[in-house]
């Protein structure tokens, strides 16, 4: 088994030698991910399924709690929308991003620090932006299991009225992508686990008032420019269109902002994992 998996990794290495970014990408992406599914089977099954649980919680808190007491609310067309169905994609955008960040911020900072695990990968072929890559990859299946399951319970509930919600799935990992590609490069730059706690810090206001629970023309004017420049209202608001069959040319505004976000998150990342484990 040893001798096999020696063998590829040279092969691969022969593969990429000379081409352009073989010394940040060796190919090897995919053995990050086995090392995180490995290591799964010896995780807490609960904490690791907890994901799911919190987006469900709220719904039933606020949509049928709170939500009795609302009825309806007014979407950015003017048309009223039942309260349930106006906090579920916002519920889901948040799950994305607490699901990304929780992988690429805690257990990234764990693994960097403590465990010393990225010393032993990058000690080998593999290159920093095969970290990067794989580490934000186990964060996505892990994501799109929970968005998944989300949308599993609350489509039969009339939640999701049009049909587009169905890519509700998919942009919701497009989501936890961006989220996970800045988490993981802000984690590069922290020294002690308190510093983690920043990211509380500005992600709790984001959850609260993104649009979450209530339409952001609640706010003056010059709060809501402030609001839709963040990115859970445009991971909020990606969501909302599809799940209302609003299909427009501002759903790929949203795409693009997330598509910076990723590419920028990726490059820095990489750019400072070389900086700390191969200088």
């Amino acid at each position: 088994m040893t001798n096999l998996v020696a063998t590829t990794a040279v092969e691969i290495a022969e593969r990429r030698r000379g081409k352009l970014g073989a010394e940040q990408y060796a190919g090897r992406t995919r053995f990050v991910v086995e090392r995180n599914v490995l290591a799964l089977k010896t995780s807490n099954l609960l904490q690791v399924v907890s994901g799911f649980f919190e987006p469900l919680f709220f719904l039933l808190a606020f949509g049928f709690g709170v939500g009795q007491l609302i009825g309806q609310v007014t979407d950015a067309s003017g048309n009223p929308v039942d309260y349930r169905t106006w906090i579920v994609p916002a519920l889901l955008a948040t799950s994305a991003m607490n699901g990304a960040l929780m992988d690429a911020t805690w257990n990234v900072y764990f693994k960097m620090h403590f465990a010393r695990l990225y010393n032993g990968m990058l000690a080998t072929s593999m290159g920093p932006l095969d970290v990067a890559l794989g580490e934000i990859a186990w964060s996505l299946i892990r994501g799109a299991g929970y968005a998944t399951a989300f949308m599993i319970v609350v489509t039969p509930l009339g939640l999701v009225p049009s049909i587009w919600g169905i890519l509700a799935i998919p942009a919701a990992v497009l989501i936890a992508f961006g989220f996970a590609a800045v988490g993981m490069a802000a984690t590069t730059y922290t020294h002690s686990i308190q510093q983690l706690q920043w990211i509380s810090f500005f992600t709790l206001p984001m959850f609260m008032f993104s649009g979450t629970f209530y339409p952001i023309t609640a706010y003056p004017a010059v709060l809501q420019t402030i609001i839709q420049a963040l990115p859970l209202w445009q991971g909020a608001s990606l969501i909302r269109g599809l799940t209302f069959g609003q299909i427009d040319g501002a759903l790929l505004g949203h795409v693009l902002y997330f598509a910076i976000m990723i590419a920028g998150g990726l490059w820095l990342t990489s750019k400072r994992l070389t900086k700390l484990f191969m200088s």
